[in-house]
């Protein structure tokens, strides 16, 4: 039998099917671009979770990539060093979906309806699916010193993480909301130029084990900054999608570890 949703997740200081809740959690969100719910995972889960990390790091993609931060090919119509086409790095490991345990809470949490209904609600979607390939729905990712993922925009339009294991320094989450419109074509070449020269001072986020952050990182410019130290920065990636039956595109899964299946 399936481990139960509070057993999982601290309901009692995080009331997921509360409507005031849920109020406070969108206007957090929509406010500040970052929703962040502490100890949001209980201890048991958060070890739990831990070792399954630990056990499957060895099944972990690693890979090093360069890219602009609209992660997208360069521009022939722009210079290299234009921040349009300005590169920096990102280097990770992770794990897919079908390398998570069957019985693992994060299954458990991902497929929750009262989880799901509370995502919607925050998010502001009609509903909320699955990936339909078989690896991108739940991933875990691994950060060890001098990893870091650089500067971009997030294709869609929110994600939500959990994480599981704090690196010893570094690793923090850096963000400046509002730095494009991406719906408009805006792209705020200048803006993104200032913040890659470091003259715009973003917002931090250092969380700790067991947090959950929802992000809306579409228009936001984001890093996580280089790792130090000898323990593995751990976090868990769910992602869902706004319509059905959606895969991620072969290239990506390619780019992100390594195989389609």
């Amino acid at each position: 039998m399936p481990v139960p949703l509070n057993r999982i997740a601290d309901t009692d200081t995080y009331p997921l099917g509360d409507p005031g809740f849920r109020s406070s959690c969108r206007d957090t969100l929509n406010a500040e671009g970052a929703l962040v719910l502490r100890g949001f995972l209980r201890s048991g889960a958060v070890d739990s979770i831990r070792r399954e990390g630990e056990d499957n790091r060895h099944r972990a993609y690693f890979c090093i990539q360069e890219h602009n931060v609209y992660l997208t090919p360069p521009d022939p119509a722009f210079l290299a060093d234009h921040p349009r086409n300005r590169t920096v790095m990102s280097s990770k490991g992770g794990i897919a979906d079908d390398i998570v345990p069957a019985g693992s809470h994060l299954r458990v949490l991902y497929n929750a309806p009262e989880f799901r209904d509370y995502l919607c609600a925050v998010l502001g979607e009609t509903a909320l699916y699955d990936y339909a390939d078989p690896l991108s729905s739940v991933n875990i990712h691994y950060a060890d010193a001098g990893q870091e993922l650089g500067w971009h925009f997030d294709n869609s339009s929110f994600a939500i993480t959990l994480m599981i294991q704090e690196p010893e320094e570094g690793g923090a989450f850096e963000y400046v909301k509002g730095m494009r419109d991406a719906d408009r074509g805006d792209m705020n070449f200048p803006g993104v130029g200032r913040v890659l020269e470091g003259e715009i001072e973003p917002k931090r986020l250092a969380m700790k084990a067991g947090a959950l952050v929802m992000f809306r990182g579409r228009n936001a410019i984001h890093r996580v900054a280089p790792v130090a130290g000898g323990r593995t920065r751990m976090l868990v990636v769910l992602a869902y999608n706004s319509e059905p039956g959606i895969s991620l595109s072969e290239s990506a899964r390619m780019t992100f570890y390594g195989r389609l299946a």
